[in-house]
């Protein structure tokens, strides 16, 4: 038994020695596990970092070109390949802005892009495509790539000037050849020319031969002084960043007999644009200039010395009538021949453009104006084409397009009768011209009939009850007391209206005014703010219902609201919209805000008013042809001082062919007959 124990014993001690190896083996093993384990982990965490800042530097990169903040992409770019090029970054940022700004390049964006690790070279390639927009049409599939360059736990991108167009090598430029198509004209109903091309010489700065210091100097007072300009704007035109000693820097057009031989300066013939009807038309047709650096920010596609319209339909039509540019953006090689086409288009003419505007009656008209402020409108009724929209007193178009200089256009801008205003499409109350929309709502209600009388004695009238309280309705004549609509409309008597209004009372005569367009665009292509009723649109005070119901309160109306809504006294209760566009459908645009009765009534009451010896509107008997009248005299207050405007209206009674608006400011409505009656016969004289 002891024998056996101790065998025992023996063995098991065996087994104990042999477990500490294996200890040491398997710990061995666990830590060299552990150790490549870590290892791989490591290098697992350090290329996914390393693929990390891969992906952020491309996304950067390809931001940058999106948002076309180039110094921002040339920080991305690595040192070691700016130093190969020969640029420093500052030149780098010069050779883009350069190169975008000479095609109009903008809204770049990738339309691919791709990341991949080279196994062999253990390098990152970029690959991307762009597109872009230049003046000239937009670019598409321009294919780029380069490399990134690693450095520890940084990344940048290799760059070279295949970066900027992949075909453009060092030394190689950038040329854009274009031309652009001819600009469409703007002609009158007959074809007749409003603005449109025509021959002369574009003056330009030659900056070769300008000089340098006192010389230069010398020269461009000289260049000033002779062409009417100012040296300061001069100045800023050759500051301009594309300009060189060989550009020709376009500043002013002149006249064939006008190109004085001066230093510094020479001439190209060019087609300028022309107003043949000068101040009669200048507020229609605006006129052209050269794009700014405001109009090139806000349209990176202009280029300096781009025509656009400036104001008027010219800027309303710019669109419509720029023509299409056409040419190539091209690379050309250090030796001056072109290596390949990044786009090439095609030029187009830009549309002609035909208005409603009958030419001749639109200098008769604006010449009656003669030179005070006012305006003529005539439109033919049921089409809503618009004949004549003068305005005076205006200003000369063709100075805006040589180049105006500050002391002309100062003394238009100090002019009190502000010439730059379109009188035809500028707001004002209506005066008694208005007592047509009145009538006809009175009639439409019932509140208003043809043989209802209103007792009137005196020139002056208010309730017997306080709510006017020490406010007085004036009318122009007492010769009349008992008063009928016919009597109202031919003596203008604003008592008769006021009264009426009244009767129909606010909400009611607010919402059938509300029937004709009141604080509507009428779609027509010039700046005009809406006809309104009132400041907020509502008449809940018994002084302003009054006063409104003849043309005055807060009422306000351009003269082209006025022919447009009275308009459906000429046309059995539909009023039709204004046009100036020939090829647009005419007569489309239309309400009928009023019942054919109510307007025929009141239709035939203006043609009774002309035709009564003691009417206001009783001077158009004398035309040769039968018309209905309305004459109106509204009084403002102007500098502290009341002051009257004179309005009249007049309908063709016999054929419809026209209706027309004058008005004069500072006049009585008796001027303003006197001034257009003897050129009215003109409008039944264009057939």
């Amino acid at each position: 038994m002891k024998r056996s124990s101790k065998g025992s014993a023996k063995n098991g001690k065996s087994k104990k020695i042999w477990l500490i190896p294996m200890a040491v083996i398997l710990i061995v093993l666990v830590c060299v596990g552990g150790y490549i384990g870590y290892a791989r982990w490591q290098e697992n965490r350090e290329a996914q970092l390393r693929q990390t800042r891969a992906e952020d530097i491309t996304e950067n990169y390809l931001e940058a070109l999106r948002s076309e903040e180039i110094s921002g992409l040339v920080d991305l770019l690595s040192e070691d390949s700016i130093s190969d090029s020969s640029y420093s970054k500052e030149e780098i940022v010069e050779r883009y802005q350069n190169v975008f700004s000479v095609i109009g390049a903008t809204n770049l964006n990738e339309t691919m892009s791709e990341l991949r690790l080279d196994e062999e070279t253990d390098t990152y390639h970029f690959n991307y495509t762009l597109s872009m927009d230049t003046s000239l049409g937009t670019i598409n599939d321009l294919a780029y790539e380069t490399t990134l360059h690693e450095e520890t736990e940084t990344m940048s991108v290799n760059w070279d000037t295949t970066l900027i167009f992949p075909d453009l090598e060092q030394g190689d430029l950038v040329r854009i050849s274009y031309e652009e198509g001819d600009r469409g004209s703007l002609n009158d109903r007959n074809g007749n020319l409003l603005a449109g091309n025509g021959d002369a010489w574009q003056a330009g700065l030659y900056p070769l031969s300008l000089g340098e210091g006192s010389a230069r100097e010398d020269n461009l007072s000289r260049i000033a002084e002779t062409l009417n300009q100012e040296v300061s704007a001069l100045e800023g035109l050759l500051e301009q960043s594309w300009v060189n000693e060989d550009s020709f820097v376009p500043f002013t057009v002149v006249e064939e007999g006008n190109r004085p031989e001066l230093a510094g300066v020479r001439y190209q013939q060019t087609a300028a644009r022309i107003y043949p009807l000068s101040e009669a038309a200048a507020h229609l047709t605006g006129y052209v200039g050269q794009a700014t650096a405001e109009d090139i920010e806000a349209n990176p596609t202009l280029q300096a010395g781009d025509i656009l319209g400036k104001s008027g339909l010219e800027a309303a039509f710019d669109q419509r009538l720029r023509g299409t540019k056409g040419g190539r953006i091209f690379i050309e090689s250090e030796e001056g021949e072109q290596k390949s086409v990044l786009i090439e288009s095609e030029i187009k003419d830009g549309e002609n453009i035909r208005l409603t505007i009958d030419i001749d009656l639109q200098q008769s008209f604006y010449d009656q104006l003669q030179g005070e402020p006012g305006t003529a409108v005539v439109m033919e009724p049921d089409t809503g084409e618009l004949l004549v929209a003068a305005s005076s007193p205006s200003y000369d178009p063709q100075l805006f397009v040589r180049g105006i200089s500050n002391e002309d256009y100062q003394n238009y801008n100090d002019d009190p009768n502000t010439p730059f205003i379109a009188r035809y499409a500028a707001r004002y109350a209506p005066g008694s011209t208005f007592k047509i929309l009145t009538s006809m709502i009175g009639l439409d209600t019932g509140v208003t009939t043809p043989e209802k009388v209103h007792t009137i004695e005196g020139l002056q009238w208010s309730p017997d009850d306080d709510s006017f309280g020490g406010h007085q309705i004036t009318r122009v004549s007492d010769a009349v007391t008992e008063v009928d609509l016919q009597a109202a409309i031919t003596y203008s008597d604003n008592i008769y209206f006021a009264r009426e209004a009244l009767e129909i009372g606010g909400d009611t005569f607010v919402k059938e005014l509300s029937q004709f367009p009141f604080g509507a665009s009428m779609n027509l292509p010039f700046s005009m703010q809406p006809a309104q009723i009132s400041n907020d649109g509502a008449l809940n005070r018994p002084t302003l219902l009054a006063d409104t119901a003849y043309g005055q309160g807060e009422l306000l109306m351009s003269p082209i609201h006025q022919i447009s809504f009275y308009s459906a006294v000429a046309n059995d209760g539909m009023m039709t919209f204004p046009t100036i566009v020939m090829d647009e459908e005419a007569g489309a645009n239309q309400l009928t805000p009023v019942s054919s009765e109510s307007a025929n009534t009141v239709r035939e009451d203006l043609i009774r008013a002309v035709e009564d010896t003691n009417g206001t509107a009783h001077p158009f008997a004398s035309l040769p042809f039968q018309v209905g009248a309305k004459t109106g005299t509204a009084e403002i207050e102007k500098d502290g001082e009341n002051v009257t405007n004179g309005f009249v209206y007049a309908l063709d009674a016999e054929d419809n062919d026209f209706t027309f608006i004058g008005f004069l400011e500072g006049k009585s409505s008796g001027d303003v007959v006197e001034r257009f009656l003897p050129i009215l016969p003109e409008l039944k004289d264009t057939e």
